[in-house]
Formats: structure tokens, sequence, C-alpha cells
């Protein structure tokens, strides 16, 4: 289809259609919608840096894409240098036309407090052919044609321009005097070749008193995106608040082999300054992890389930005498009720599908190798890897106007993949490819998707 300007066209997430490179990632997949905001505060001693949670890495990357073509950028962290569980990083990348720039804090202890964190991070940017499959909320779309990113939608119903995608999040959260940070507001890991060597934190049974930790999140975020059409710019913005809690019962959180997860939070955009929409959002996110043990050639064999579901109360449909529709009072098209990207349906593109309720579930069958191909070369030992993980994956979701077992559980859209990830520096970095009916994906992204 031809891109027409609309109204209402707000963020593009830092990815711009695909995962830049695994700093961008690393730096700000916290940011995502579709992880939670809420996380469990850990410092993590590994044997091999003399049992110092102290961690630093600077990584030089190039990445090339269809729409972005080549890019060169520069990432950095420390990690541990002031406060234990604190992290601080900054990336910067640019290509023909693409340049971004950003950074930010996580998990800063604030002072006086033993339980209260504070993050702030941000990323401004200019990218070319930004795609949004959007377009329902202007103009009516006529009776016999579905909303763009709907469930039943085609995959040429999308905007595509060059322009800006700017954004900035600030949360706070409080770790909760109960279960495993019932002393202390953050968990203690020790690690030997990247395997959890000390008390786990959760993974036994479900009782947040005794087991597990329990965080609670306010996160406020804003979006801004421009999409400059030959017939002119439009652009849009957002300025919306996240209310959570995360039970986190799992024995290692940042590499969980058994236990579960659940994360409730409700959203809300009122419309304030210059944000397009008032809107409401409801998430469930739960995850369960089942171990089988050692094998000859692996450490672990972990198969982790999850299931996800939303669903925005404010979305409605508004009709013209002819029958057409668009949708008011709704998330715009990265946000709330949305599928597709490098969290959930990798083989679709980023924010695929998207309307009034979501579901979706996952399963993934990971397998930490024993060999570590890189152990014993010295030029590549800065990466600080301890260890290589294949993971096979399988999805299923779907989008609908309403929230009925009718509507969710038929016609669902289906993908599978493999997924090649490794441990650095106590953090998880992976590479998803995925295939679906509209064809395959590869991510690059720090941390499980779930």
């Amino acid at each position: 289809m031809e891109p027409t300007p609309m109204k209402q066209i707000p963020f593009l997430s830092c990815s711009v259609s695909f995962s830049v490179a695994a700093f961008c990632g690393l730096l700000f997949s916290a940011s995502i919608l579709a992880a939670p905001a809420a996380n469990v505060k850990t410092s993590v001693n590994r044997t091999e840096s003399a049992n110092r949670v102290q961690e630093s890495l600077v990584l030089p990357y190039p990445f090339s894409s269809e729409s972005m073509g080549l890019n060169i950028g520069v990432g950095g962290m420390l990690n541990g240098y002031y406060q234990d569980q604190m992290t601080i990083g900054g990336t910067i990348f640019g290509g023909d036309v693409s340049q971004a720039a950003g950074g930010g804090v996580w998990n800063f202890l604030l002072p006086n407090t033993e339980r209260f964190y504070l993050s702030v991070y941000g990323m401004m940017g200019y990218y070319p052919k930004q795609r949004a499959y959007a377009g329902g909320t202007r103009d009516f779309i006529p009776a016999n044609t579905p909303l763009p990113g709907s469930n039943d939608s085609d995959n040429t119903q999308f905007l595509e321009a060059d322009g800006s995608s700017n954004w900035f999040d600030i949360k706070l959260e409080y770790a909760l005097p109960i279960g495993a940070t019932a002393d202390k507001g953050s968990v203690k890991y020790q690690l030997k070749d990247g395997l959890l060597i000390s008390e786990p934190s959760g993974g036994g049974d479900w009782n947040p008193l005794e087991h597990g930790a329990t965080i609670m999140v306010l996160r406020q975020f804003n979006r801004y995106q421009s999409f400059e059409f030959e017939q002119g710019e439009s652009d849009g913005s957002i300025h919306a608040i996240e209310l959570g809690i995360l039970h986190d019962n799992t024995d290692f959180s940042i590499n969980p082999s058994r236990g579960s997860s659940q994360y409730f939070s409700i959203f809300h955009d009122a419309a304030w300054l210059d944000s397009d929409n008032q809107w409401t959002f409801l998430n469930l996110d739960m995850s369960k992890y089942f171990s089988f043990g050692e094998s000859d050639y692996a450490h672990q064999r972990i198969l982790a389930l999850n299931f996800w579901s939303g669903y925005s109360p404010s979305w409605e449909l508004e009709y013209d005498g002819l029958g057409g529709k668009r949708v008011v009072n709704n998330a715009p098209y990265n946000e709330a009720a949305t599928l597709g990207g490098f969290y959930r349906m990798r083989g679709f593109d980023q924010n695929r599908f998207h309307d009034k309720a979501a579901i979706y579930g996952s399963a993934e069958y990971r397998y930490t190798l024993k060999y570590n191909p890189i152990e014993d070369v010295n030029w590549l030992k800065f990466l600080k890897i301890d260890w290589f993980q294949l993971v096979g994956f399988v999805e299923a979701g779907r989008v609908g106007a309403q929230y009925t077992a009718s509507e969710l559980l038929t016609d669902l859209k289906y993908d599978a993949g493999f997924s090649l990830r490794f441990l650095a520096a106590g953090l998880v970095v992976r590479t998803d490819i995925a295939v679906s009916d509209e064809g395959s994906n590869t991510w690059v992204m720090v941390d499980h998707p779930f």
C-alpha cells in the first residue's frame, strides 16, 4: 500500500523493526513493553573475576539491515562499581541515514533507604524506513477491510517513512521485606562457570512470605515518533504511567532453571501534555521453569513456559453510516495488546499485530552446553563468556477485538525457531531466528525473552 500521513503514530522502539545490535538491547531491553518493568535486584560474583562484583565491558559493533544499511557503533557498561546492583551504560551508532545515542543508570539504591531503587534511561535517534502497522485511528476503514494490525490484516497494511524515534523512562522500584529480600533489598548470587553455586533465591514452594523476591514498580514513560512522508510530516507522543508488582520465585532470576514468576501491571495515559489519546491497559505475564538436570553434554536442560495476556478496557470502535470503523481511546500500535518482534511472536515483524485484547504462549527448551568453544581463546577473554546455550522454541498468539475464548482461541498465529545464547559478564545475550507464515526474522537482544 502507498503510505499516507496519519495523526497518531507514537514511538517505535529502540530496535526499529529489528534489533539494531546486542548492545542496544543490552542497555535498553528493560524499556520494552514486552519485558516486565520490575526485576529482582541482583549482584553477581563470578569466581573467574576473583569474587569481585564489578564488571565492565566496551564493545564496538557493526550491524546491517535491508532498511538501515551498514551502521557502526560502540557501547559500554559498568556494573557494580558504585553500588553492587547498579549498572551504568551507554551506546552510540550511526550509518548513512540512521543515527542514535542513549544511556542510563539502572537500579540505583536511593540514599538513606534500603529498598527503593531508581532507574533513568532514554534514547534519541533518527531512522530510515520506520514501519508502523497502523492507520485505523484517524480515518474510517471500509467495512470489508480489516483494521491494520488486526489478526486478519494483511502484512502489506503498514505505513513507512524516515523519521525520529525518541524515548525516556524513569522508574522507582521497591523490594518488599519478605522472602528472599526479607533482610536486604537485593539478592547476591555466586557463580562458577556461569552456574549458580550459592543459595538460590527461590524455586521451592510458592509462598511469597518465605521464598522468592517480590518487587513493586512505578514507571513513567515517554515516547515521541515522527514520520516524514512525501506529503508532509506526521508525529505523535505518549506520556504514560505503569504500576505493577512482580513475584519472582525462581532459583536464579538471570537464568532460571526451576520455579516460576508472575507479573501484573496497569498502564494509563491520561492524555497529559501532548499525548494523543487517553487509554488504559491491563497486563498479566506468568512463567514456569522445569529442570531436567545435567547430561553428558549439558550442564542444564530446562523447559521454560510463558503465558501472557492483556486487555484494554478503554479501547472502542466508532462506525460511520456506511459501516466503516475506526479505533478511539486506544493505546498506540506499539504499546498494550501488541504481538510480533523480539519478545513475543519472533517470526513476525516488530509490533505486527495489535488490538483491544491479546493472548500469547511460548515453550522453550534450553540446553546449556558443557563445551565452551572460546574458553581458551585469549583474545576473546574480555567478553567474559561463561557458557553457550542452544534453544528451540515455539510460540502461539492472537489479538482480538473482544476478550473471549471464541475470539482469542481461534485462528491463532504460530511460529517456531532456534536460538544461540551465551552468558557474558553475568548477562544473557541471545540471537534468535524465527520462522512464520509471513517470513523469517533474526533478533539479537539481551536477556531471555522470559
